[in-house]
């Protein structure tokens, strides 16, 4: 299919996308569509088509002729507006024309139209935001009211890229008739809206959807000269390389073999992307040049360079400190628990570009990349090699060199020539220099020499334990006395310690909340913990001194009760008994917040030693993905309880699914089932 581009601006002409895949498709779409497989569905997106012209400074423009057609109320509800975002300062979009065809009818309503009067207002407003002020803007057209059957059919256009913000104001564009043509110079206003890493394209193609698509078309106009690796992940696409209209250019074509319809997610599964059809284009050869690009653009601005107040600022923090890996948790943890997250507009280069020391050091505040530039500062400051990484919380990296990017962290190069990762914005009241929530996660360091993708490891379970410990006693009344002290470490140290995360005139309640929740008559004696704000000197430690009356029933014969300990004391930090579990099989990979180590062990004292007794009858699971065991003993009048759970990763494969259920279950069981003693 060829395409050609009329030189005209935008004001003059519309950029008309024609796509024969589309075409056809809303042809046949002319006839009333039956749900049959669509029925629950709010919408049914007919085609979806995406065209891409690439300028050699890599400059895209991004065209996209879209119809879907209403099969609910809250599908009518949900396209009343339409809306898309975009970063004014680094890329310029619009909604070019807008129809209504009416199913009741059979007319069309036309709300958008080039050089037509009484065209409905595109409103152009700064989005709402939280946390991150950084001026991103929205477009909007208000559709009005739709009713069943209607069909919704929108024009768009883009240009830039949506990776940082650079300017104000939005230049025009010559007009495109297709994507098989030529352009004219690039306008010298233009020029910001070509992507840092100049020269080069990237995206990023979903082709899954919450609600059926039948077609969806993307097309890629490039020049020869470009080298362009892609790759379909996770299903199959249709795909044509052709060469387009105007000399030195190719025309790639990418489109669905059948209908794209929702994935009934599973809970817990992994992002979609990570597990539903998707499309990575790139022109750059591989990840060492976006390495060295990312090294280059920071190091050219100036971004670790230390100011005075900073150095002041690091001998201080480092008077006294014993030795490499003291000094670097100094730095890391005070950047961590002083630079608050607020994302504050530096102007150009904001978005890709990580923020000076002085204005970090004097604000106080930014986001993630900003908090890693001023850990990467501090550490400089100190004397160690430490660079900027930039990683994908909540997804995979691919291999493919796309911007899959959504997170900035440090690297910092210890004596012995290895790296250590540093997360600064993931680690304030955590006692960790990277967060084990981001174990099994990619990341990519910029160097000078450049660097190769790389993935954090497994973390040891061992690392993150949760551990109760009690002491108890049960007399004839069946009142329960006793202590009860946890401890943890790493992520489940985190977990524990929100109990303190609250202002400090609410400490009391919040623990004795997680004491009522399981015994509700429990009398409270006495809580003892370590001082939370010196989270670094310590793991967690809280100690209950309890006495709870009627807790186990108690005769002459016959005791019955469920160890306290074993009732899932402090379940916050134990996130896999959060799961659903009634599934026996999975067929999507899975997540929990982190590895994890349950360690459980109780002596109780009862008021006479019983000849026999029952106790739960649960199945050890021995497995490397998950793993659970627990046992009772009688010497005398004490019954001595232990329990280990391991959880060994944070991303589990679908096979992983029955080890880690039976574990999990296997711990619920014995937290609801009583042991009978008998004499």
């Amino acid at each position: 299919m060829q395409f050609r581009i009329e030189k005209k601006k935008m004001k003059k002409a519309f950029v008309l996308l024609t796509l024969i895949a589309a075409t056809a498709t809303f042809a046949a779409a002319q006839q009333k569509a039956l749900p049959g497989k669509y029925a629950g569905s709010h919408t049914l997106t007919l085609f979806d088509s995406t065209g891409v012209y690439m300028e050699e400074s890599g400059l895209s423009h991004v065209l996209t002729h879209k119809c879907i057609e209403m099969y609910s109320f809250e599908g009518c509800a949900e396209y009343s507006t339409y809306k898309i975002d975009y970063d004014p300062l680094s890329a310029y979009c619009d909604i070019e024309r807008v129809l209504v065809h009416r199913q009741a009818t059979g007319k069309t309503d036309t709300l958008l139209w080039p050089e037509r009067e009484g065209n409905i207002p595109v409103y152009d407003y700064v989005a709402p935001a939280r946390m991150i002020y950084w001026g991103a803007s929205q477009k909007m057209v208000q559709i009005g009211r739709l009713n069943l059957g209607d069909r919704l059919e929108i024009w768009t256009y883009k240009k830039g890229y949506t990776y940082a913000l650079l300017a104000d104001g939005a230049g025009e564009t010559p007009a495109l008739q297709g994507l098989n043509g030529t352009f004219a110079a690039l306008p010298d206003n233009d020029d910001r809206y070509v992507p840092p890493m100049r020269g080069h394209f990237y995206d990023i193609v979903p082709f899954w959807s919450d609600q059926p698509v039948k077609s969806k078309v993307y097309m890629l106009n490039i020049l020869d000269t470009k080298s362009l690796q892609y790759k379909v992940y996770n299903g199959e696409l249709n795909v044509k390389r052709e060469a387009a209209d105007e000399e030195g250019r190719t025309l790639y074509t990418f489109s669905n073999k059948e209908d794209i319809m929702p994935l009934k997610r599973e809970p817990r599964a992994l992002a979609n992307n990570d597990i539903q059809c998707k499309l990575l284009l790139s022109t750059s050869p591989d990840w060492q040049a976006k390495s060295r690009w990312f090294f280059g653009v920071n190091e050219d601005y100036g971004s670790f360079a230390a100011t005075p107040e900073v150095q002041k600022k690091v001998n201080e923090l480092l008077r006294g400190a014993k030795d490499e890996m003291d000094s670097i948790s100094r730095l890391t943890h005070w950047v961590a628990d002083n630079i608050r997250y607020a994302g504050i507009s530096m102007g150009e280069g904001e978005g890709f570009t990580l923020h000076n020391q002085k204005m970090n050091f004097t604000d106080r505040c930014g986001v993630c990349k900003d908090k890693a530039s001023t850990l990467i500062g501090f550490l400089r400051a100190a004397g160690f090699k430490a660079y900027a990484a930039m990683t994908m919380a909540g997804e995979r990296i691919d291999r493919i060199p796309a911007d899959q990017f959504n997170h900035s962290v440090c690297a910092v190069q210890l004596r012995d020539g290895s790296f250590r990762m540093l997360d600064p914005t993931w680690v304030p009241n955590v006692r960790e220099l990277w967060s084990s929530a981001e174990q099994q996660q990619g990341y990519l360091i910029g160097t000078a020499e450049g660097c190769d993708l790389m993935e954090t490891p497994i973390s040891p379970a061992q690392n993150h334990y949760i551990r109760i410990i009690g002491e108890s006693a049960i007399d004839m009344q069946g009142t329960l006395t006793g202590t009860l002290t946890i401890t943890a470490e790493g992520q489940s140290d985190a977990a524990v310690r929100g109990v303190f995360s609250a202002p400090q005139t609410r400490w009391r309640q919040n623990l004795e909340l997680k004491l009522l929740s399981i015994a509700p008559n429990a009398e409270i004696v006495d809580i003892q913990y370590n001082d939370p704000d010196h989270y670094l000197d310590h793991p967690v430690s809280i100690t209950y001194t309890y006495r709870i009356p009627h807790y186990a029933t108690v005769d002459k014969e016959v005791i019955s009760f469920i160890p306290l300990s074993a009732r899932n004391f402090f379940r916050r930090a134990m996130g896999h008994l959060n799961f659903n579990l009634k599934a026996e099989t999975r067929t999507q990979p899975f997540s929990d917040r982190c590895s994890r180590l349950v360690d459980i062990r109780e002596t109780i004292t009862l008021p006479y030693a019983p000849k026999q007794f029952h106790y739960p009858m649960v199945d050890g699971i021995a497995d490397p993905a998950a793993s659970f065991g627990c046992g009772f003993q009688m010497e005398g009048n004490k019954l001595s309880f232990g329990e280990q759970a391991v959880f060994g990763k944070r991303i589990y494969e679908a096979t992983d699914w029955p080890a880690f259920r039976a574990s999990a279950m296997a711990q619920l069981k014995v937290s609801e089932t009583p042991v009978i003693l008998t004499k």
